[in-house]
């Protein structure tokens, strides 16, 4: 590769990570090709970008973002593919649900919402963090709930003020 074609592709890199609320580092390495397409077919139909890339293209383009990923270089070691995802488990959730028939991808570290998640072990913990869109939706949830609760109180004291009113009309003097 020449030099002028790896600084595009470091440039490339960096704008997509300056950009990224979220990319997992994995290693995918001794995949066979029938493995790798099915990995890469899922990855599509997630809307979950993967690509191959050098650690020491990586580690450069990491550099120029301007970001703090000093954290990711001692894990840049062996085979790495970077996964993008606008959602932020989605990836997590892939590489977990891929694994159940294959033993890669091993997930070597991840950027979550300018945290930084290093080592497989943090899969679970990756599964489990909520997206943008469910945390709106569990924020709306919670402000409905006591609006609601008025509501059906107001609805069901309308039934018994009405009642006693036409009790109270009804009563002899």
């Amino acid at each position: 590769m020449k030099k002028e074609e790896k600084t595009q592709l470091i440039d490339t890199l960096a704008a997509q990570l300056k950009g990224a609320n979220s990319f997992y580092l994995t290693d995918t390495s001794t995949l066979n090709a029938a493995t790798t397409s099915r990995l890469r077919r899922t990855c599509f139909k997630r809307n979950v970008q993967l690509r191959v890339v050098k650690n020491t293209l990586l580690q450069k383009a990491m550099e120029r973002t301007g970001k703090s990923f000093e954290e990711f270089y001692p894990v840049l070691i062996g085979p790495t593919s970077i996964m993008f995802s606008e959602v932020a488990n989605d990836p997590a959730k892939l590489i977990k649900e891929f694994r159940r028939t294959s033993p890669k991808p091993i997930l070597k570290g991840a950027y979550v919402e300018e945290c930084i998640y290093l080592g497989d072990n943090q899969l679970d913990a990756l599964v489990n963090v909520k997206s943008k869109f469910e945390l709106i939706g569990d924020l709306i949830g919670l402000l409905q709930s006591p609006t609601k609760n008025v509501m059906s109180a107001l609805q069901s004291g309308a039934n018994i003020l009405s009642g006693v009113v036409k009790t109270l009309s009804e009563k002899p003097e």
